[in-house]
């Protein structure tokens, strides 16, 4: 029995960080596909900020994933500074919300 508890434990430790392994070339392709990286950089501002930086400003804020979700689809500005991003208006709400939650866990 003890042996279970063991593997159940060392399960839920390594599977999330599987789990987000195996995403992370899928998400980089959907940003790649809805132009993400025409303004953005991994570490670095291009145009907008970079994931980085938008993940280090926004890191411990609860709320965060949806409201850049919401700000993917309908664009945005002022916050980073006179540039406006524009909406994706065409990537669905649960595209959005991934591409969000992807985008916060960049360091």
């Amino acid at each position: 029995m003890k042996k279970v508890w063991i593997t159940l434990a060392a399960a839920s430790v390594l599977l999330p960080g599987a789990a987000l392994a195996g995403t992370a070339a899928d998400m980089q392709a959907l940003a790649d596909k809805n132009g993400c990286f025409s303004c953005h950089g991994m570490q670095s501002k291009l145009v907008g900020p970079g994931f980085a930086e938008v993940a280090a400003k926004y890191k411990g804020d609860s709320q965060a994933a949806e409201r850049l979700a919401k700000k993917i689809r309908e664009g945005g500005k002022g916050v980073w500074g006179p540039v406006p991003m524009p909406p994706h208006g065409n990537l669905g709400e649960g595209d959005a919300k991934k591409l969000a939650e992807w985008v916060l866990n960049v360091g």
